[in-house]
């Protein structure tokens, strides 16, 4: 099983990106809780398949990518986890209301057009 490409249950893994929007003034506080995020929030997403996740801020706007075999199927094991919940409520406030989400989506979700391995 090769780390880069494959899950934990040697499912491929994909390319996940979405969009997220801070609050205006929010990006200080975001950085700083990203900076120390939680070791057991951590460990839930490395649990839950996830791997390689970034986030990438330009003033407000927040790209997410991350690598999981079912973007789904993984978020639907983090959702309603006592971490994240946690986590999801000392993040809410610095949020702003997401752009309108496509049928069936959790998030703004992008569409990869390219890659170079």
């Amino acid at each position: 099983m090769s780390p880069n490409t494959e899950s934990i249950e040697g499912q491929p893994l994909k390319r996940y990106a979405f969009m997220l929007r801070l609050r205006e003034g929010a990006a200080e506080g975001y950085e700083k809780a990203h900076r120390e995020v939680w070791p057991e929030m951590l460990a839930l997403l490395k649990s839950a398949g996830i791997s390689e996740y970034s986030i990438y801020r330009r003033d407000d706007l927040l790209i997410l990518a991350l690598r999981a075999a079912d973007f789904e199927a993984t978020w639907s094991r983090i959702e309603n986890d006592p971490i994240n919940l946690r986590w999801q409520q000392t993040m809410a406030p610095l949020f702003a209301p997401m752009d309108a989400v496509r049928p069936g989506e959790r998030f703004p979700m992008m569409e990869e057009v390219f890659y170079l391995p």
